[in-house]
């Protein structure tokens, strides 16, 4: 897994953070960013790391050396999902000054008088016993569309999993504060909401009187008329409350696109990997929705080669992508992490699970290029983002050569090429805004 991004400070705060993984920890990072900043931090590179898989971590330790080699000078602060659940690793690193578990990174008290030291000692518990900061609410820095964290943490325990140990219990920012971010951010001009979290589905069990994602989501496209899009994340569907389920027949504003956490298609290997659905629940769910929406298109995440799985599991799998009529696949090669059920299973040799998640991604790019071709002919509204390139309501890519970022507008889908739609040149703008 590659970095999703890397944030450069002012020349006045002069901290750079280089971000792995979730949309969370893009948000995470620019807290980062701001509080390093505030607290006099110079010459400082923070690495916000990812634990999901094996790969993600190793690629953050191959950043490090790489920074460290290309600013022998600078402070390197490590953090996020594998520095908590891996700090001594991280800590005996020599390019590495100091390492700061996830219950930290956030707190604007832990970037004062920052000291170069090696300290592990605080990180192991804090997130575990669900002492971590509160779910943050920021957008991202330079983005058309704006991040709305708010749920941290995950109470599910899947066998292949570390992040309860990375980010400790569920927890859920309170509904009066997602609201007013949410005004903050149409106020300041941005065309798009995105709603994440660990554990997105799960907000508001631990809050006062439960309340469920739908109402939240109908909560706010009632108090923000304005808002152009709102967008939900990653969802577990058995999570999806029925409230939730109807807002997509119901609300034109919530966008028509939902990324899936699947993982598989047959139902032992959902069995042995803990998952609360069965194979039977991914296809209705995808079902019913695209019922109510008939615009509805879905991504998902799915393992290759988890422990025991054979060829016809693996079929079945692959099967799923039509059956649940699937378009944006994240395809991940099992490998185990440290200290899971899934670890001690009895694990494919490597060039199997590779050729599995190959076969994967084949039929996912099949399934992408199906998904393009209904969509030409069709109008569509588009939000334009940097480097020439926007996204419809469905979240398909389109190319917008020429356009600023922050434009909103219609446009007939005329051809695709390379996973993304060409529209027509003569499109009517429907929205202005000045890039930022």
């Amino acid at each position: 897994m590659s970095a999703l991004g890397q944030e450069s400070a002012s020349s006045e705060e002069k901290v750079e953070v280089v971000t792995f993984g979730c949309r969370l920890n893009m948000v995470e990072s620019q807290t980062i960013r701001h509080l390093a900043g505030q607290g006099g931090q110079g010459n400082l590179v923070v690495v916000n790391t990812c634990a999901v898989t094996a790969e993600s971590t190793r690629q953050a330790r191959q950043t490090i050396r790489r920074l460290k080699r290309e600013r022998p000078e600078a402070r390197i602060v490590v953090t996020g999902c594998a520095a908590q659940i891996e700090p001594d690793s991280f800590a005996a690193m020599p390019e590495v000054a100091h390492v700061m578990g996830n219950a930290e990174k956030t707190r604007a008290t832990s970037w004062d008088f920052f000291a170069a030291r090696k300290n592990v000692a605080a990180i192991a518990e804090a997130v575990r016993h669900g002492n971590a900061a509160s779910p943050l609410l920021a957008a991202i820095e330079g983005h058309t569309r704006a991040f709305l964290s708010l749920q941290n943490g995950c109470d599910h325990s899947c066998t292949f999993c570390v992040i309860p140990a990375g980010r400790g219990p569920s927890r859920s920012a309170p509904t009066d504060t997602v609201v007013a971010q949410a005004r903050k951010f149409v106020e300041t001009g941005h065309k798009e909401l995105v709603l994440t979290g660990v554990d997105l589905t799960s907000w508001g069990a631990d809050l006062p009187g439960a309340p469920k994602l739908g109402q939240l989501v109908r909560l706010l496209l009632r108090e923000l008329p304005e808002l152009p899009r709102l967008r939900l994340s990653s969802v577990d569907c058995i999570e999806a409350d029925a409230d939730l389920i109807a807002a997509f027949a119901e609300e034109e504003r919530l966008a028509p696109y939902l990324h899936l956490s699947l993982q598989s298609g047959d139902d032992l290997i959902l069995k042995r990997m803990k998952r609360r659905h069965s194979r039977l629940d991914s296809v209705e769910f995808c079902t019913t929705l695209r019922r109510l929406r008939p615009d509805m298109a879905f991504g998902a995440d799915l393992i290759a080669g988890f422990p025991t799985e054979d060829e016809a599991m693996a079929a079945r799998t692959r099967d799923l992508i039509e059956e649940c009529g699937l378009s944006f696949l994240h395809v991940f090669p099992f490998s185990p992490r440290p200290e899971t059920p899934a670890a001690r299973m009895p694990q494919l040799p490597s060039a199997v699970i590779k050729q599995r998640a190959a076969n994967l991604r084949a039929t996912g790019e099949l399934a992408l290029e199906r998904h393009l071709q209904r969509q030409v002919g069709r109008r569509l509204r588009i939000l334009t983002e940097r480097g020439g390139m926007g996204r419809a309501d469905d979240f398909t890519a389109v190319r917008t050569p020429g356009l600023p970022p922050g434009l909103m507008f219609e446009a007939e889908a005329v051809g695709f090429t390379k996973g993304a739609l060409d529209v027509t040149s003569d499109s009517s703008l429907i929205e202005k805004s000045s890039a930022r």
